[in-house]
């Protein structure tokens, strides 16, 4: 039981049973239960809970059986592929929490391959129960009695909330007008799990040696970087399940970090923000929504900005119709030139440039190039926002001058939330990364070095990569319940 901050009223937290599905509508207890697990005192506590059940399972569980599980995670992967690509959580919507058999969920999915492959295999019931079972196990569905499912509170959050009819008929617009989970969910398990299988080659072969960027390269049998791989002919659906799937990232951080990890309303009224490499507009859209006397325009490569329209469909008309949204195609690491933005005009220096999600994306050489690209086109009042995770180290930072987080030091600047000595108070047996409830960020960092021979980074490794692009860091805002900071530089 807790009580809400901002209703005072007692809320139990959310059922793992009872499916939350976000595009339907609820009662208001039920809005209130969800809403307080993002409010700051709570997301702390379940990360500390988090943190301990993980080191606790560490310590008393059998070793064997811990590298047992670790080593056999792609399984859990490949199971996962395979309910987000047959729709089989759109199946169980539609069941309701009865749930369905295995041999109605197989014939269903056969079906629905069959609209678009009439050639198409018939699913087996038999292997498809297994595959859940091992699902419902890992708490991703619910076996409510032998060999029938339904969903949970997990699995329903990869819902795209498309009835089967509409997956039938238009099945390659699954992804349109979501909020891009389950596109995340189909390119994690497709793309970033093969990829992981030439990780270890590369690393053991010298890396750019081997003759291949990244393992992605390796995996793939291509020399093309990722982004280029994704144009390629045959790569259509790829490329329009990634667009979305950058969409779904949004959830790595509760929506209010990034509306108040920067001052937006200190801004002046049609202020210029660029986005680059902001894809469809995700995180542009989201902004431009609560801070309307701004203007957003969002770079990115030609193929990606002509895919917006159609994945937003009639959703935000009118922030597209005004131009308080834009769309930009460019090469961000060719010279820049100054470029119309509508209701503003030629615009050379703008006053923000915005990077989310974009740096842990290239090495650091390409990081250097792409900031004094930046640079290069930057006022004197210019701010450079980077958003990406600035990860803390597994052991105390003793050798950080930075303030404790709650020590009260000079709080909200780059000295008190840069580096950290620790996310856990002096004393406490948690890791001081807070272990487990810290491993997306981890994981994450490891994908994009499989992926694009990349990384998330250290509050010192960006520190020293602003610097020698002539940008030096003002103001570091960690995010509530993660390891995504909001690092705010100025022109050196």
């Amino acid at each position: 039981m807790e009580q809400s901050a901002s209703t005072g009223l007692e809320l139990e937290l959310p059922s793992l049973d009872v499916p939350y599905y976000s595009h339907k509508e609820t009662s208001s207890a039920v809005e209130k239960s969800e809403e307080i697990r993002l409010e700051p005192r709570v997301f702390g506590a379940a990360n500390q809970i988090v943190a301990a059940c993980g080191q606790f399972t560490a310590t008393v569980h059998k070793p064997f059986f811990s590298l047992v599980e670790l080593l056999n995670g792609p399984n859990v992967t490949g199971c996962m592929h395979f309910l987000e690509t047959t729709h089989i959580v759109e199946i169980l919507r539609e069941a309701g929490p009865a749930g369905l058999s295995v041999k109605d969920i197989a014939s269903k999915v056969t079906d629905l391959r069959r609209a678009k492959d009439p050639a198409a295999a018939e699913v087996d019931p038999v292997k498809t129960s297994h595959v859940l079972r091992l699902l419902a196990t890992y708490h991703w569905l619910r076996e409510v009695k032998p060999d029938v499912f339904a969903n949970n509170r997990l699995s329903s959050f990869i819902d795209t909330g498309k009835s089967t009819e509409e997956l039938r008929s238009a099945p390659n617009t699954k992804y349109d007008e979501t909020d891009g989970v389950a596109a995340f969910a189909g390119m994690a398990a497709d793309e970033v799990m093969k990829i992981q299988t030439g990780l270890c080659d590369w690393l053991l072969t010298g890396c750019s040696d081997s003759g291949y960027r990244a393992p992605f390269n390796l995996a793939f049998k291509t020399q093309r970087k990722y982004y280029e791989w994704l144009e390629e002919p045959g790569n259509e659906h790829r490329l329009v399940r990634f667009g979305h799937s950058m969409n779904g990232t949004r959830y790595w951080e509760v929506a209010e970090n990034i509306v108040h990890g920067f001052p937006w309303q200190e801004l002046p009224k049609d202020s210029v923000v660029v986005d680059i490499g902001g894809g469809i507009g995700s995180v542009s859209v989201l902004l431009a929504q609560a801070y309307p006397h701004l203007r957003f325009v969002v770079e990115d490569r030609a193929p990606v900005v002509a895919l917006a329209p159609q994945s937003w469909g009639s959703k935000h008309a009118e922030l597209f119709a005004a131009g308080r949204v834009s769309f930009h195609a460019r090469d961000f690491f060719e010279p820049r030139a100054p470029f119309a933005v509508p209701g503003v005009g030629t615009v050379s220096a703008p006053t923000v440039y915005l990077l989310r999600a974009v740096a842990h994306n290239w090495p650091d050489a390409d990081v250097v190039g792409l900031l004094k690209r930046l640079r290069e086109f930057a006022g004197p009042h210019t701010k450079l926002l980077i958003v990406d995770n600035l990860l803390p180290y597994a052991c105390v930072d003793g050798e950080s001058k930075m303030a404790r987080p709650g020590s009260g030091e000079e709080e909200g600047s780059a000295v008190s939330e840069g580096a950290v000595r620790s996310l856990v108070p002096d004393g406490s047996p948690l890791l001081p990364n807070l272990g487990r409830a810290s491993s997306n960020g981890y994981l994450l960092d490891v994908s994009m070095m499989a992926m694009l021979a990349a990384n998330e980074r250290t509050y010192r490794e960006m520190e020293e990569l602003t610097r020698a692009a002539g940008w030096k860091i003002s103001r570091v805002k960690r995010a509530v319940g993660s390891l995504w900071a909001y690092t705010t530089a100025e022109p050196m």
